[in-house]
């Protein structure tokens, strides 16, 4: 009985240690993929308004600096505010926007300016198996 006392704060402690809260890049890489898969969804999305195509691209890449600006201009879009996804994304977009300014200003290091890269997203490589070549 003594050992299985002493047994239970070692557990618990390895199991504290090994649930780290995420880090600020880590928020911020997960939430922009999140936002950039919910808005590739409602714009595939037959079901929504037909101003949801108006709506300004939003791929997202926070290693680009020209995401603050994306981000900007994503939530000020005066469309398709009675579309309750993209009110909800702009929320999302929002939030990112704040946590990037203010919470993880000088945790993230931006490689990049270009705003392009921003508007034409580059498509992951194909991968080929061995059997087609």
């Amino acid at each position: 009985m003594k050992m299985l006392l002493l047994l239970i704060p070692v557990l618990s402690a390895a199991l504290l240690a090994s649930a780290a809260p995420p880090t600020c890049y880590s928020r911020v890489l997960s939430l922009s993929k999140e936002i950039t898969e919910s808005f590739k969804e409602l714009q595939t999305s037959k079901t929504v308004d037909s101003c949801v195509q108006t709506l300004p691209r939003l791929y997202l890449d926070i290693h680009n600096y020209c995401v603050l600006a994306k981000l900007r201009d994503f939530v000020a879009y005066p469309g398709c505010d009675r579309v309750v996804e993209v009110n909800e994304l702009k929320e999302k977009a929002r939030s990112l926007y704040t946590i990037l300014i203010s919470y993880c200003r000088r945790d993230l290091v931006f490689l990049t300016d270009d705003c392009n890269a921003l508007e034409i997203p580059i498509s992951p490589p194909i991968e080929h198996s061995i059997t087609e070549s």
